[in-house]
């Protein structure tokens, strides 16, 4: 089964540079990219205009930039952990920041790697080689189980009171 990425970034240049990374270390995989958090959500979720799997298919992996319109990276993280069909979907965050209360932040909201996006364009390459090999071809994520996840959005405190 082919593993899609998700990657949300409002960067046209990050975006095209990573895009031509990846197809420049042989992914075959399907890619998209939203702009911003809340796509990234609207995405994750199914809804309009992202609601065709075929089209959207759920992602492998999220790869995230923390500094997006409407809602920052970390907001999104943080709504992608509170919801019971996601726990375990790996979030990479893809920043230029190297800030230490960033990386922390990341951390505490549950990221699974913290990337630093290069400064020149070639060295997008090295790095789509390493994500590629580690999250898509080499780690086996636990498989989502969707029969007892709440509906996306619902209050985690209201599918408590409903068990």
């Amino acid at each position: 089964m082919p593993k899609t990425i998700l990657l949300v970034e409002d960067s046209e240049d990050d975006a095209f540079f990573i895009t031509r990374a990846f197809k420049a270390v042989g992914m075959v995989s399907p890619f998209s990219r939203v702009e911003d958090g809340q796509k990234a959500i609207d995405y994750l979720s199914g809804r309009n205009p992202f609601a065709d799997r075929a089209r959207f298919p759920m992602p492998s992996l999220v790869l995230m930039d923390i500094k997006l319109p409407f809602m920052s990276g970390f907001e999104v993280l943080r709504w992608i952990r509170e919801q019971p069909a996601f726990p375990t979907l790996p979030v990479v965050m893809f920043t230029s920041s190297n800030q230490e209360c960033d990386i922390e932040k990341a951390y505490s909201l549950g990221a699974n790697a913290y990337l630093m996006k290069p400064n020149h364009g070639e060295h997008y390459s090295e790095l789509a080689g390493l994500i590629k090999r580690f999250w898509l071809d080499a780690n086996l994520p636990p498989p989502l189980k969707l029969e007892n996840a709440a509906p996306l959005g619902m209050p985690i405190q209201q599918k408590i009171a409903q068990l």
